[in-house]
């Protein structure tokens, strides 16, 4: 053994997300790069908005004393202050700089909640389908991910999420826009479950978080929008991201949000803070901060996200297809047509098609779609998505 076991059973286990990416490098360079149709990462295809770039140049051409040096490990503070008024109007409620904490992305603010919440073995529930890696944060620190199915159409089944809450329970992790579903939880399912965790924490005597991981909130269609969180439980956190709204994921940038009325705040945020720090992030990357401190309420333009889900789901839907039309996000999470959703995704990568297979989401039967493509991809895709389920 050359590496840690654990590691090892991870490698072997690793992401299917992942897995489909490599498969794509490989059919890329046996058939050239234009001739697969890659839709396995959900890799934001749109440009930044045009004043990212300004602000960022201007940042670099007029640098200030100590750009470069240690901050606070929760983040600049004017950052900090001008990320809590954005999200103050959002969410509803009156947020503090004290309440944020800048991350290394959505990611980055994920573990440092968990290494902050969770005590050995306990557990974070999340409804299902969901974002692979959950499980392995949990178990970064300490902590079990306990899956929960949801209802057909993926919105939350509270009844299965309160017999899965036990003594160990310490986080309900939510996704909404959910990846990779693209369901967005409505207030009536967030109030209702908020009301759920005031009971089960009065019973238990002890606090289970609400987490919300938010990294498409500003992808939405149809008029929908995402209800604020912080009115619905108090002991509840948001972490999110800058890599979808403004479209630069490489830059891992994003930050955490803590309730106002959340009943430790203090306890959190500082907990929180010296995660950052004994977690090796330290505190996120300093140039990004300034950058997205000066633009709150930007956004890449998401229309054109509208258009690609119109016309995959349009044309999808022709051929046969079946699914759940996606009201957020960039996936579209179709039932596989044949029950092995691992041997139908293999069928399409006769046609050059890359996706993933629902089973990598907790979600057998089905296989993710991720449009955030170039149309041409798209829609030179669509006669080998319409041959494949014609062969079954």
């Amino acid at each position: 053994m050359t590496i840690a076991g654990k590691i090892e059973t991870f490698i072997s286990k690793s992401s299917w997300i992942r897995k489909m990416f490599e498969e794509g490098a490989r059919l890329k360079k046996q058939h050239g790069a234009e001739n697969v149709f890659d839709f396995s990462l959900g890799n934001p295809y749109l440009q930044p908005p045009d004043k990212f770039r300004a602000v960022l140049q201007n940042l670099v051409n007029n640098p200030g004393p100590c750009d470069h040096s240690y901050m606070p490990n929760a983040g600049y503070p004017y950052v900090c202050k001008n990320v809590a008024d954005y999200v103050s109007a959002e969410q509803g409620v009156q947020i503090s700089d004290s309440e944020i904490i800048m991350t290394c992305g959505a990611a980055g603010g994920l573990n440092v909640i968990l290494k902050t919440l969770l005590n050995p073995d306990e557990e974070v529930i999340t409804p299902a389908p969901f974002f692979v890696e959950y499980g392995f944060y949990a178990d970064n620190h300490g902590g079990k991910l306990v899956t929960v199915p949801t209802n057909e159409d993926f919105t939350l089944d509270l009844q299965k999420i309160s017999s899965a809450i036990s003594d160990k329970t310490r986080v309900v992790l939510i996704n909404s826009p959910n990846n990779p579903t693209g369901q967005v939880y409505n207030r009536e399912s967030l109030e209702l479950l908020g009301s759920l965790l005031r009971k089960k924490s009065q019973e238990q005597g002890k606090t289970i978080y609400l987490v919300s991981d938010e990294p498409y909130r500003k992808i939405v269609y149809d008029g929908i929008t995402v209800p604020s969180l912080f009115t619905c439980y108090d002991d509840s956190i948001i972490v999110t991201s800058f890599s979808k709204d403004i479209s630069i994921p490489g830059e891992r940038i994003g930050f955490i949000a803590v309730n106002p009325k959340a009943e430790h705040k203090k306890k959190l945020t500082a907990g929180m803070a010296l995660a950052n720090r004994i977690l090796g992030f330290v505190n996120a990357p300093a140039l990004m901060q300034r950058v997205v401190g000066e633009l709150q309420g930007e956004r890449a333009d998401m229309s054109l996200y509208a258009k690609k889900r119109d016309i995959l789901c349009d044309s999808l839907s022709d051929f046969g297809y079946t699914f759940k039309k996606p009201a957020g996000a960039f996936y579209l999470f179709c039932r596989s047509p044949i029950p092995d959703d691992v041997a139908f995704v293999k069928s399409l990568q006769e046609e050059l098609i890359l996706t993933v297979p629902g089973s990598g989401f907790g979600g057998p039967g089905h296989f993710r779609i991720a449009f955030c493509v170039d149309n041409d991809t798209i829609i030179r895709a669509l006669p080998g998505f319409r041959k494949t389920i014609e062969k079954k």
